[in-house]
């Protein structure tokens, strides 16, 4: 599994790089988890507001800041 945390660098979207690896501890899944901060790369999925995260390249949320339980849920 793919995990990419799309933002820019800013507090939520570290947060929010923190709270998936944490659930994918959880979760007791594989996962390669990976930041993308390039806006033309962010955009190409087409995120217009960050954080966001992408499974599998499947945005799954964009624009919130989401709780390990919630990601944990979306990686079942």
């Amino acid at each position: 599994m793919k995990i990419e945390i799309l933002g820019t660098g800013c507090a939520k979207c570290k947060k929010l790089y923190e709270n998936t690896l944490e659930a994918v501890k959880l979760s007791g899944k594989e996962a390669e988890v990976s930041k993308v901060e390039d806006i033309k790369d962010i955009v190409a999925y087409g995120v217009m507001s960050t954080p966001a995260i992408v499974v599998d390249g499947v945005v799954k949320v964009s624009g919130k800041l989401v709780s390990p339980e919630e990601i944990k849920a979306m990686l079942q």
